[in-house]
């Protein structure tokens, strides 16, 4: 069950590293729940970029009411007009990733169904190549949607303030600085959970 891997996590976590107990002291047991709703997780990662949660949840549900109050089908997606979806609030930059990721999932360069078998760099690979999609997205995606505990977010600007502030560091750590970090600590292979309660303590309302 996916709840006994979160709580053998924090067991090791506390238990590697007094920072992180502190943490998971503070804020209680992680509430990461991983769902398989994939297509709709990719496309509304991509229609919320650059964007606050209050302006991308608008214009999700202009794109959803724009297409009968449900979610797109790649289809769909593919033949809708360019400027219909604009009119929802999109820019021309978001609608061609958006009939990107479609034609990855129409034509199967992008496999949702066997996605959960794919080793990480691999699933990255696959990810990144639809436009649009970076490695922070990808590592959302394996974080929130696959439930993988093993991601570490290195370019995540939260995820570095957080580390910045509860290990003292004097700088925002690099990439490689985390990765370090990771190693001194031993948050492997459990790096996700680690990000869940460096996030938590940069903003403690986070619902996820």
């Amino acid at each position: 069950m996916y709840s006994k891997k979160l709580r053998a996590a924090e067991i090791h976590l506390a238990a590697n590293d007094p920072k992180l107990a502190q943490l998971i002291k503070k804020y209680g047991p992680c509430r990461l729940r991983p769902h398989t709703d994939y297509y709709k997780e990719l496309l509304e990662s991509i229609v919320g970029q650059q964007l606050s949660v209050k302006a991308a949840d608008a214009i999700w549900k202009r794109v959803i009411l724009f297409f009968g109050e449900v979610v797109p089908t790649p289809q769909q997606i593919a033949d809708a007009d360019t400027e219909n979806l604009r009119a929802c609030g999109l820019s021309y930059g978001k609608v061609k990733y958006m009939k990107d990721l479609a034609a990855h999932i129409i034509d199967g360069r992008l496999d949702l169904t066997h996605i959960t078998s794919f080793p990480n760099n691999e699933l990255i690979r696959e990810l990144t190549a639809v436009k649009g999609i970076g490695q922070w997205s990808a590592h959302m995606f394996m974080i929130f949607s696959l439930g993988r505990l093993d991601i570490l977010p290195v370019g995540d600007l939260g995820i570095r303030k957080a580390a910045m502030n509860i290990y003292n560091l004097r700088r925002l750590p690099s990439p490689e600085r985390l990765i370090k970090l990771s190693r001194q600590n031993n948050w492997p292979p459990y790096e996700s959970i680690v990000a869940w309660y460096l996030w938590r303590n940069l903003d403690p309302a986070l619902k996820t």
